[in-house]
């Protein structure tokens, strides 16, 4: 399956310039600390910033040495410090343990501190509480948004979920409201947004203050739409297994800020390989949106193919031969080992997937997603967690039965949090707290009829009989909202015979053809039509949906044709490559070219670590 744009998809606009606009506004911070000084980095903040400045750039603005912010004493003997770092009161405690060590050992040294994307007021009051606010500068560097390819753009900020959804923190709105901000600036002005979810209507409102306080300039935009989604309108698509290719790298080897790191295991050597991956890696641009089982194949097609390739050189006279060097040779050198490295992590991927058991653990999911045979995917679940296959997979699947019934019947609920505690340990109970605070792992109430008669059952009879009648009172209780939204919206594909994956005929090829997303689902019905005729679906996922004509050039924006067809997809917590696939499809069916635009990539693990009570 080819996933290229079709021909009346618009090319993406050139996001370079973001990059450009960080990097001249970081160079402008360093020249206000003028001669040499050593740079202190904040270690999440390292990939994103040598994406934007490699270190010769920073050395021609007398940066000297660079180093690992890290919570031990410095040994740097610079009398000029500069600290790049996020906005948080353990970084700044420990900056200021430094400043104070320094003055009480009677050392005279500057001292800058930039904040990025932005500073915290709390930041500031540890230095007045530390006693150094007049030792320090503080700026912020207002970086955020970096192009991680020419249709995702990501604000680096994974702690957004845990920060918003989970402690109710909202300081982070303001920054992705001032990112949309910044891509209406650049790329705007926007004619549509729409949105659903409380913080996407936060988000846009701060973008609105803004704009409205802002100087507007009539201009051509090059994107005329925009879709704003909170991570929690759709938690099942991120909890599913993924299964297109790029999906299953980021699971299994875990890209990070647009690279990844093959270990020796995949490079064949004692050595380990970090890579980028994008679009201009021309093997995995093909692959990275197929379903894993046609990958194999198409790398031995492109195998074939170089081989072909390669053997033109037989009969070249040396002219031809000396053009074939100059101009192929090194081409076809570097796909080479770009095939080597993907049939690798194919390879690699493979043995780690049939270790798990991979397809019996998709057949349990695709029951969750379907509602059909969940005794035995409880039975199954129970098994994995006794067996501790693994902590997250098994809060996984606890999540997906959770999401998928609305809720486990208290019986259920205690039996399986009282396993995964003796099989996790007891630090777990704040786990579960966090799970139920995010309505992903709850306990249906009491308080219905039908489950007081269950309860009642279950004193006269065997827990056997209690499992069958258990499952009798469950269908008849109240319709969980995934099952109501997946019937509304149409997310179970309803095939005669086997799902085409080669070619799909919708976006559910993503879940192996058992599961449309309904995050992209939302995307594709509300630009169809707005939110008209989805009230019901609204009203399930909770309100907060909103569609608004922006302002502006109004009548510039309506007649340029091809920014209509370009859209801002922008995820409040984080969104998946199954997404980003999705996506992708459904812009190769309809004509759309669609920019995501996140707050983080993520996945099922990287979500569930981020609530695990253990969390240091």
């Amino acid at each position: 399956m080819a996933l290229n744009s079709r021909r009346d998809a618009p090319e993406p606009p050139d996001f370079s310039l973001l990059k450009r606009l960080a990097r001249d506004q970081l160079i402008y911070l360093l020249e206000q600390l003028p001669g040499k000084k050593d740079l202190f980095i904040e270690a999440d903040l390292m990939s994103p910033l040598d994406r934007i400045a490699n270190v010769s750039t920073l050395k021609q603005h007398e940066v000297d040495k660079l180093y690992k912010l890290e919570n031990k004493p410095i040994v740097s003997t610079c009398d000029q410090l500069c600290f790049l770092i996020r906005p948080r009161i353990h970084s700044v405690k420990w900056i200021a343990d430094i400043v104070n060590t320094d003055k009480a050992a009677g050392r005279f040294r500057r001292y800058k501190i930039i904040f990025s994307p932005q500073k915290f007021y709390a930041c500031e009051t540890i230095l007045e509480e530390q006693g150094i606010y007049g030792d320090v500068s503080c700026d912020k560097w207002e970086f955020y948004l970096l192009p991680l390819d020419d249709d995702i753009i990501s604000l680096e900020l994974p702690e957004f979920f845990r920060d918003y959804f989970l402690e109710g923190d909202q300081r982070w709105v303001s920054t992705a409201g001032k990112a949309l901000h910044l891509l209406h600036s650049v790329y705007g002005p926007f004619s549509k947004v729409y949105g659903i979810g409380r913080c996407a209507k936060m988000t846009y409102e701060m973008w609105r203050e803004l704009v409205e306080d802002g100087e507007q300039k009539p201009r051509q935009p090059e994107v005329g739409n925009v879709f704003l989604i909170d991570r929690d309108v759709d938690f099942v698509t991120s909890l599913c297994s993924q299964v297109v290719y790029e999906g299953l790298v980021d699971d299994i080897f875990r890209i990070k800020c647009g690279d990844v790191e093959f270990g020796p295991e995949v490079t064949s050597s004692d050595k380990s390989l970090k890579v980028m991956l994008n679009s201009s890696d021309k093997v995995f641009n093909e692959i990275r949106n197929e379903h894993f089982s046609n990958v194999f194949g198409f790398l031995s097609q492109k195998a074939k193919s170089l081989q072909t390739a390669y053997d033109k050189r037989r009969g070249m006279d040396i002219q031809q031969m000396k053009t074939f060097v100059s101009q192929e040779l090194k081409g076809l050198k570097q796909e080479h080992r770009l095939l080597s490295l993907h049939i690798s992590a194919c390879e690699s991927i493979m043995k780690k997937k049939t270790k798990q058991d991979f397809q019996e653990l998709l057949k349990t999911e695709h029951c969750l997603l379907e509602g059909f045979n969940i005794r035995e995917s409880i039975s199954y679940i129970e098994e994995h967690i006794n067996r501790q296959v693994s902590l997250t997979e098994s809060l996984r699947l606890l999540c997906l039965l959770s999401l998928t019934e609305n809720g486990l019947i208290p019986k259920d609920y205690r039996s399986l949090k009282a396993q995964y505690l003796q099989s996790y340990g007891t630090e777990h109970l704040l786990t579960f707290a966090n799970l139920r605070k995010l309505g992903l792992l709850v306990e249906q109430q009491p308080g219905d009829t039908i489950i007081a008669m269950e309860n009642k059952v279950g004193k006269l009879v065997t827990d056997k009989a209690v499992g069958k009648l258990t499952d009798a009172f469950n269908s008849l209780a109240k319709k969980s909202n995934f099952r109501a939204l997946s019937k509304k919206l149409a997310l179970i594909p309803k095939v005669d015979g086997e799902y085409d994956l080669c070619t799909p005929p919708d976006m559910a090829y993503i879940f192996s053809g058992a599961y449309m997303p309904l995050s992209c689902k939302l995307v594709e019905q509300v630009l169809d039509r707005g939110w008209t005729g989805l009230e019901e679906v609204t009203r399930l996922l909770n309100g907060n949906e909103f569609s608004v004509t922006a302002g502006g050039s109004g009548g510039e924006v309506k007649t340029k044709h091809d920014s209509q067809r370009l859209v801002f997809v922008m995820f409040l917590g984080g969104c998946t490559f199954s997404e980003i696939s999705a996506l992708r499809f459904l812009g190769r069916e309809r004509g759309y070219k669609f920019i995501i635009v996140t707050t983080a990539i993520t996945n099922s693990a990287r979500l569930l670590e981020s609530v695990l009570g253990s969390r240091v």
